[in-house]
């Protein structure tokens, strides 16, 4: 299989070793499963939970172009630690025929491994986010003593070994020098042009511009103020300049400001890239908008019924990710969390002597016999001091293998079977409401949801097969289990023992686990749930109707024909008559069952109204 080679490392704490260390146990991965590297995509300095990488970015964009099968990663957590972006770049992936592999977690190509995947995915995103705490922890100790947290200290400062700010006499001439031209009545272009004219640069090395001349000019570090998060400490910081000079340039900034963009925050549709049709099959996506009085609606629409191809009505965000979450839930048990911690914690296990430390412990074992033998032949006096000399070089050689031992062992990230239990039963017992509690269940769990206007069927993880979304037989799972289904209370989808053909008679529930061709699916019933409609963020007018009906049905329906079903809907106040309803002989001709049938249904879609909402007649 052809394979390209995705690797990264976070900060700068990290080094270039930790690159050619990835690659080295990546392409021993490859050689040793008979894989052919074609590529590599490397970003340095890079964090995973974001997906705006240069170099990940151009990797995904070239899966169209067919020429590589799988992405391998030195394992999961390279590839991405946010779970939505994960899921979306999968998805890509998945599409252009691309599977991802890691070369250090030893996941089986089945339905169980990618239940093991989950779990991964899952506590790799937990304990970056601990670890994230306990980084900032450090970094409100460090700003109670005024130091830096290694950021960018600033033009006109430099940072010493003990991480305290010092005035860097170059670079505070020229900020001196930009807020005295600016204080004179020199516009921001005016000096932008002047500094770059000098080939002054910013604090970063890049030319200045408009947006980081006003940065400069708004930082309060040059009046001695040292800033982290909301808290201002005054004299945390050596100043710069002038009080009288800064609020001078304030004055000015503050007179010539103009009104700040919105920022557009990020929704995150949780089921997203796993939420399907059941009628069309299409992939159900996330949309949004807001109304006329300001409220914000969330909601998942089928991309076919978007187009008018198919019925499926659209649903509220809140209440699928609720009652999916719910599900989920159920399914932790303590007998599936015994058997997924202990699935996981063999993965971890058989991980743990990767490639790389079983290269450095055979090197080391190595040193030793050598040294041991060295000595055997300096006891016999034998060049005493050319066997001395290669015995402190090898003693040098093993010291320096320890020291790589040491960071390769620091990379090893091992779950033990006690830490995946209480990692699984916090998902458990957490708030149903944290966004991290239900991202690890779905991610865990579901392979899919197909929704239909009034049940939903939930294809899980697990099983004896690998199975696609594509060769999943939903209406052969549903027609089986129609008329018999075993209720999922008190049953485990993971260790369910049932043959294919299973007949069950002993429950009448039409909510249950179904195991058909080894595929284990959860059909649920959704009570007193019909759909939604499209959400609206502006009143539809009569062209909008009309234009509705003529692209449903091909049919030209009137004005008076639509204001005559708003009055049957109780939506209008006149009261429209068959026959020659006024003196003037104005005829209302009758309104066609159709054509009502048509509107009621363009009411429904836009909103209007509710399912079966009208005035009787």
């Amino acid at each position: 299989m052809n394979i390209v080679i995705y690797a990264r490392y976070s900060s700068h704490s990290q080094t270039e070793q930790s690159i050619e260390g990835q690659l080295q146990t990546c392409y021993e991965f490859a050689k040793n499963n008979g894989h052919i590297v074609i590529g590599e995509y490397i970003d340095r300095a890079q964090s995973g939970t974001t997906d705006s990488r240069a170099e990940f970015q151009r990797m995904i964009a070239d899966s169209d172009k067919h020429i590589f099968e799988g992405v391998l990663v030195y394992q999961l957590d390279r590839f991405a630690r946010n779970r939505y972006d994960s899921a979306i770049n999968k998805a890509k992936l998945k599409k252009n025929g691309v599977r991802v592999i890691s070369a250090r977690e030893n996941i089986s190509d089945d339905a169980s491994g990618i239940l093991v995947e989950g779990v991964l995915e899952s506590m790799a995103e937990y304990y970056s986010a601990e670890l994230s705490q306990k980084i900032r922890r450090g970094m409100d100790i460090n700003a109670e003593k005024c130091l830096s947290n290694g950021s960018n200290p600033g033009l006109g400062y430099y940072v010493d070994e003990e991480r305290r700010f010092h005035v860097d006499p170059d670079g505070a001439a020229v900020v001196r020098e930009i807020f005295e031209m600016y204080a004179s009545g020199k516009t921001v272009a005016e000096i932008t042009k002047y500094l770059n004219a000098k080939q002054v640069k910013t604090s970063q090395g890049k030319e200045f511009n408009k947006n980081s001349l006003h940065r400069l000019l708004r930082n309060k570090r040059y009046i001695g103020y040292y800033i982290y998060k909301d808290t201002e400490t005054p004299g945390g910081m050596p100043r710069i300049i002038e009080d009288e000079l800064f609020e001078r340039v304030q004055h000015i900034l503050d007179r010539n400001k103009k009104a700040p963009a919105r920022s557009r925050g990020r929704e995150e549709y949780l089921l997203t890239t796993k939420l399907f049709c059941g009628y069309c099959r299409e992939m159900m996506t996330g949309y949004g908008g807001t109304g006329k009085s300001g409220t914000a609606y969330r909601y998942y629409a089928c991309k076919s019924a978007k187009k008018k191809a198919c019925r499926k009505k659209v649903v509220n965000k809140q209440r699928i990710e609720d009652r999916v979450v719910l599900e989920c839930r159920k399914l932790l048990t303590d007998s599936n969390i015994e058997k997924i911690a202990l699935a996981v914690a063999a993965v971890c296990e058989a991980d743990y002597d990767s490639s790389a430390i079983k290269r450095i412990k055979a090197a080391i074992q190595e040193a030793d016999t050598a040294i041991e033998n060295l000595w055997k032949v300096l006891e016999r006096g034998q060049a005493v001091d050319m066997i001395a000399e290669r015995i402190e070089k090898r003693k040098q050689e093993k010291n320096e293998l320890q020291g790589q031992l040491a960071i390769e062992m620091g990379k090893q990230v091992t779950f033990t079977v006690p830490q995946i239990k209480a990692f699984l039963y916090s998902l458990k017992r957490g708030n149903v409401n944290d966004e991290n509690n239900r991202r690890g269940m779905v991610n865990i769990f579901l392979r899919a949801i197909y929704l239909y206007d009034d049940k939903m069927t939930l294809i899980l993880n697990g099983g004896d097969r690998p199975i696609t979304i594509d060769d999943i037989l939903l209406d052969e799972i549903e027609e089986h289990f129609e008329d018999a289904v075993l209720s999922h209370a008190g049953c485990s989808p993971l260790v369910a023992a049932a043959p294919p053909n299973a007949k069950y008679t002993n429950t009448t529930s039409k909510i249950g686990l179904a195991v058909y061709r080894n595929v284990f699916a959860l059909i649920v019933e959704i009570d007193g749930y019909e759909g939604e409609t499209r959400l609206q963020t502006k009143r539809a007018t009569y062209k909008d109707i009309q234009a509705w009906v003529k692209e449903r049905y091909g049919s030209h329906v009137s004005n008076l024909a639509i204001s005559q079903t708003k009055e049957l809907c109780g939506l209008a106040k006149t009261e429209y008559k068959e026959g020659y309803g006024d003196a003037k002989g104005h005829f209302t001709p009758k309104l066609a069952a159709k054509k009502e049938a048509a509107i009621r249904e363009a009411f429904i879609w836009f909103g209007l109204i509710k399912k079966d909402w009208c005035r009787p007649r």
